[in-house]
Order: C-alpha cells, then structure tokens, then sequence
C-alpha cells in the first residue's frame, strides 16, 4: 500500500505532540489581557453661526470629547436657522450636536448634556439699548416700572417664554439678526442679552446706534446645553462623562475664566452694582442639576 502525505502539511512526531500539549496546558491557566478596542471616529455634523455662543461652545465639545477619549470629525456649516429649524434637522439627522438654553420640550425630544455651557451665566441677563436710551432704565427701582417696558426677543426662544410669564412685554423677531436693526429702529426698549454677548454683538453692528444699559439685571436659571441627537445615545454618554471629568479636573474652570468673552463681562458688565431682579422660569426641566454648585457660577466671586 502507498502512503501519501498531504501537500504542505508537516509530520509531527509524538513527542514534538506531547510538548505541544505540555505548552498549551501552561498556556491555560496564564492570564489572558481583555482586548481593548478603539472607539471609533465620530462624524459630527454642526451648524454654526460663528458668533461668541458658536465658538464657545464648540471649544467646549472638543475638551469633552478629547476628555473622554473619544476621536472626532466635526463637519460644520456656516448658517443661522431658527431654533425649531435646528431642532428639526437634530431630530431627523441632518444635525448631530446643536447648543441651546434648555427647556421641558427640548430635553423630552433630545438628548440633553446637563452642564451648563456658561455656568448659568447666560440665566443674567442685561439690555442693549438705543444709544440715545442709554439712561432710560436708571430711574428704574421696581419690577412694576419695569413692565412698562417693551423688550425684543426671538419668537421661538426659551427666554421669551420666561419673559412673558413674568408679565413682560416682548416683541418677538424670527431672525436673530434681525432683532439689532430693530433696536436700532426703537422698536423696542431693550433687547436683553446674556451678560457676556452685547459687546462682541455690537462690534461687528458698528453702523447700528447701539448701547448697553447699566443700571439692571434680570437673573433666572437657564442652562446653556450642548443637544445630541436621540440617535446617537452612546456617544451622548460618552460626552457627558467628558464634561464631568473636565469639570472635576478644573479644566471647565479654567476654559471659561480664560475665555475672552467672560474676562468681558467681568471688565464691563458691573453685575455686583446692578439693580437685579430674580425670574422665576416655568420652562425649567426637573432634572436640571439646580444643587450641584461645581456647576453654576456665583457673580460674587468674579
């Protein structure tokens, strides 16, 4: 009888069978170390308007995300869609991440980041004015004077919703932009504006005839978040855990003291000598994290 041996396949000898049996039984009990596998590239697609809020904001996801060891791709168009356009396009893909002032609504169709962008800086509010009402509101000493005026805001904005139930009387505009030349033309009496964003605003309006109030404050709690998109659920945890660690390892801190803006309104905006009056804000979610001090700001401390 012929005997074949199989192409490529090698004779092994008993012995050389008994130490491959010796080695995998050692091999056996060694420990194995877990596989490691790298998060992948996260494609994010952004709209941004370029202004303080945009690029702020955007600085803060990237210090999450590389917090969080997750690598990233941000593909950001320039635009300026209303707020219930961009909500849209979150809901439906076509953005992944936008930055807004949260409310009931938004956290119950998105998936929300609850540290707040700016400390709750955004929640102090003060006024540009028409140049020639710059002093209009220093004879101000009660809330009732203050319902006698009219104020500009965003149609689709949280503040104008809080406004209106503090009994104010808002003058709404779809466009952003829109809202400085209405200013400018006295549509209104004051166009209320987080405390660090009227002196960039009006520097790139130079031709617009504007001013800020120095005499008050409105101040109601409301958080500035980054939004994610309800289909990207892990990489909405994945940032989250980012945020908290850059919280706790100072690095938030540090961002938004060394941030251009803020050193503004500590320079300008004289919060400790206004005349402030506290909203109250029945948008505010319940899951807002109102008692975690590490994450708001006290102006007294500025």
């Amino acid at each position: 009888m012929s005997t074949f041996n199989q192409p490529n396949k090698p004779n092994i000898s008993r012995r050389q069978l008994l130490k491959a049996a010796a080695i995998g039984a050692c091999s056996s009990v060694l420990p194995v170390a877990p596989m490691v596998w790298a998060k992948a590239t996260e494609d994010l697609r952004i709209m941004s308007r370029g202004d303080v809020n945009s690029n702020y904001s955007l600085g803060l996801l990237k210090l999450a995300l590389e917090k969080a060891g997750v690598p990233f791709k941000l593909n950001i168009s320039e635009g300026d869609f209303a707020p219930m356009r961009q909500r849209k396009e979150l809901l439906e893909g076509g953005l992944d991440i936008l930055w807004t002032a949260t409310s009931v609504d938004m956290e119950e169709v998105a998936l929300p980041i609850r540290v707040p962008l700016y400390k709750g800086l955004l929640g102090h509010r003060i006024l540009i004015v028409h140049r020639d009402n710059k002093n209009m509101f220093n004879q101000v000493e009660s809330w009732d004077q203050m319902l006698a005026f009219r104020f500009g805001q965003g149609r689709d904005w949280s503040d104008t919703t809080i406004m209106r139930a503090n009994g104010m009387k808002v003058v709404p505009a779809v466009k952003y932009d829109n809202l400085f030349l209405m200013a400018d033309g006295k549509r209104f009496d004051g166009f209320p504006r987080g405390v660090h964003e009227p002196w960039d605003e009006m520097a790139k309006r130079p031709q617009l005839e504007l001013a800020v109030d120095e005499h008050v404050m409105m101040v109601y709690r409301s958080p500035f978040y980054l939004f994610v998109s309800p289909r990207k659920k892990s990489f909405a945890d994945d940032l989250y855990q980012g945020m908290l660690m850059a919280v706790d390892d100072g690095s938030f801190d540090e961002y938004f003291h060394s941030n251009p803006t803020v050193k503004t309104v500590i320079e300008k905006a004289n919060l400790k000598n206004r005349l402030i009056f506290n909203l109250k804000n029945p948008s505010l979610p319940p899951k807002t994290p109102v008692d975690d001090a590490r994450l708001w700001v006290n102006i007294d401390k500025l």
